[in-house]
């Protein structure tokens, strides 16, 4: 498997999987040991249907014996309460643990999956990463049920075989002989399954990722009129999951009538042997129907092996995807130090960084070297591309730097703790994420115990009180998906207020105001101004008029710093900073120009 993402799956045998799957199972092995015996009970009762068989032919139909018209019916239907209490037992006891397994399982994953690295969500998709905690450990739930339903089948079997040599040995030999062949049957079709749900599963996970990229990009869709683009797209997917389902329908369907007809040789024999030593007399009709009864209920669970191992190769093909995740070291979660960060924070040094992304040819942060003291505001500018927003995101560790350093209060990134860290750094970007949740949720968001004049007043100081106060459920409005109810500007207030409650040591404000209109960034700025008020900030600046009084601004260009200094010292030393402020305050851009700057020159 890839060491960063989902693309492909390790193949693990057959008995490493149930194992594995069983051992999801151990810590409810009281229960499932119950439903085990329930099974048992269930697998005898069978027999005993057979058997009174016998009594009802030849002492109620052929003797007329009154006391048997008694008792036998009543011996049946103890079988049957018998039967349909054990039934219940083994079923419900199996689903109510094989859910709790469920709930355990998809919480071992998300749990694994929510504490990845960032590299490995840009390399995976939301789609496939859904269909592993959704549907293939569903999928695993029936695991162990089915595989005591196997069990249980063979018990039944066993006992219904031996009831059957124990009425009539040469009759069962020669009835029986055809048995191997539904055992090969079974055997050479499991792997078909296999193989064809191992490849359904990967397909629903594509079908997965293309609902969910289409309808989260819907209004790109509609904005480029490519809706019928995405619906072949779909349909591709679709097609694809048909297909799949059609073979896997055709291999099951042949696998179950292969099955009903080997049974059906079986049992045309003993009706045309069986009734020929009646008709002779060597055998009598009680028995002689009490074989044929035990013969019909012995391809029953031989069919109930069968549909339950289709479920169980389904289940083991998901149990690959899942525990391939789970399990695999390549994998890994991200770790940090033992050492806690406490504010203040008195410096951060970048002591000759580099960084390149595994699948870029170029690096994207180049022996960037910077040294930021504590109340600073220091602000990144330069083209798209230039590393900025790459930088900042090596100092909460959403990655390692290749080369180099980077330490703050004089200890190095790695060795604090990651909680401590990331909580002590507040992030406000261009891109302001809510959850669907209140608005109250949202500005609270990973912090406890906040009272209402905490929040109240980090939305006055982001400037977000106001509009909030005239809502109609005010604090307690849902913000939406995204916060797709409110508009960019109170979207990017709520996550001013949110980082302000937070009270970080470090600021980092990725373009902020970028996406907004002239109206909303004023608005923004002003409570970004509140936000970084004596507070060590660094800006990624789209606008410089933004950043004109920050205390150093660095020019980067290709991940290297290129200018250093205040706005007139850079307009004087640093041509590419000349440029930029040209561009935005005095000159239109030239084709020839455009090219040349889109080039990186």
């Amino acid at each position: 498997m890839s060491k960063h993402n989902l693309t492909s799956v390790d193949h693990f045998g057959s008995k490493q999987l149930i194992k594995r799957c069983a051992a999801c199972f151990w810590p409810y092995r009281w229960r499932v040991a119950f439903a085990f015996l329930s099974a048992l009970v269930v697998s005898a009762c069978n027999p005993a249907i057979a058997h009174l068989v016998k009594p009802t032919m030849n002492e109620i139909f052929i003797a007329r014996d009154a006391d048997a018209l008694i008792i036998v019916p009543l011996q049946f239907l103890a079988v049957i309460l018998t039967k349909c209490l054990a039934r219940f037992g083994q079923v419900y006891v199996m689903n109510i643990v094989g859910y709790q397994v469920l709930h355990n399982l998809r919480q071992q994953l998300f749990s694994k999956i929510i504490y990845l690295p960032m590299r490995f969500f840009e390399e995976s998709r939301v789609g496939m990463l859904m269909s592993r905690v959704l549907g293939d450990v569903n999928a695993i739930r029936q695991s162990v049920p089915n595989m005591i339903m196997i069990i249980r089948s063979i018990c039944e079997c066993g006992m219904l075989l031996g009831y059957v040599i124990y009425l009539n040995p040469f009759l069962a030999l020669k009835t029986l002989v055809v048995l191997p062949l539904g055992l090969l049957c079974i055997l050479y079709f499991s792997k078909k399954l296999r193989k064809v749900g191992r490849k359904l599963q990967v397909q629903a996970a594509d079908i997965n990722s293309v609902t969910q990229e289409s309808l989260s990009g819907v209004k790109v869709v509609k904005a480029f009129n490519t809706e019928e683009t995405e619906k072949s797209k779909f349909a591709k997917e679709s097609y694809g999951v048909v297909h799949l389902s059609k073979k896997q329908v055709l291999a099951s369907e042949l696998s179950s009538r292969t099955m009903e007809f080997i049974g059906g040789i079986s049992i045309s024999f003993a009706l045309w042997y069986g009734g020929s030593q009646v008709v002779a007399g060597n055998i009598d009709a009680g028995s002689f129907f009490s074989f044929v009864t035990a013969l019909f209920m012995l391809y029953e669970p031989i069919k109930k092996i069968n549909d339950a191992n289709k479920n169980v190769q389904q289940a083991l093909a998901s149990a690959e995807r899942v525990f391939g995740l789970l399990d695999s070291t390549e994998i890994a979660c991200e770790k940090g130090g033992d050492a806690a960060f406490e504010p203040p924070l008195g410096s951060i040094e970048f002591d000759h960084v580099t960084f390149s992304y595994p699948t870029a040819g170029e690096e994207a942060v180049s022996d960037f070297h910077l040294s930021v003291a504590q109340g600073e505001q220091i602000a990144l500018v330069g083209p798209s591309g230039s590393g900025k927003t790459t930088l900042v995101n090596l100092i909460p560790r959403f990655y390692d730097v290749c080369r180099g350093d980077i330490r703050i209060n004089g200890r190095s990134l790695p060795e604090y703790d990651l909680g401590s860290l990331r909580r002590n750094i507040g992030m406000v970007s261009q891109d302001a994420v809510l959850f669907n949740a209140t608005i109250r949720e949202n500005i609270c968001y990973g912090m406890d115990d906040v009272d209402e004049a905490q929040l109240v007043d980090a939305a006055k100081a982001a400037f977000a009180h106001d509009f909030i106060s005239e809502l109609p459920e005010g604090y307690e409005t849902m913000c939406g998906e995204r916060g797709v109810k409110l508009s960019g500007g109170q979207k990017q207030r709520i996550t001013i207020a949110r980082a302000l409650l937070k009270d970080p040591a470090l600021l980092i404000l990725d373009e902020a105001t970028s996406a907004l209109d002239t109206q909303a960034e004023r608005i923004v700025q002003k409570a970004l101004d509140n936000l970084m008020e004596n507070r060590t900030s660094i800006v990624i600046a789209h606008r410089l008029s933004t950043v004109l009084n920050a205390d150093k601004i660095v020019v980067m260009q290709k991940g290297r710093i290129v200018g250093m200094g205040n706005h007139e010292a850079l307009l004087e030393s640093c041509d590419l900073y000349n440029t930029l402020h040209s561009l935005q305050f005095c000159q239109s851009l030239s084709e020839e120009d455009a090219r040349a700057m889109s080039a990186g020159e």
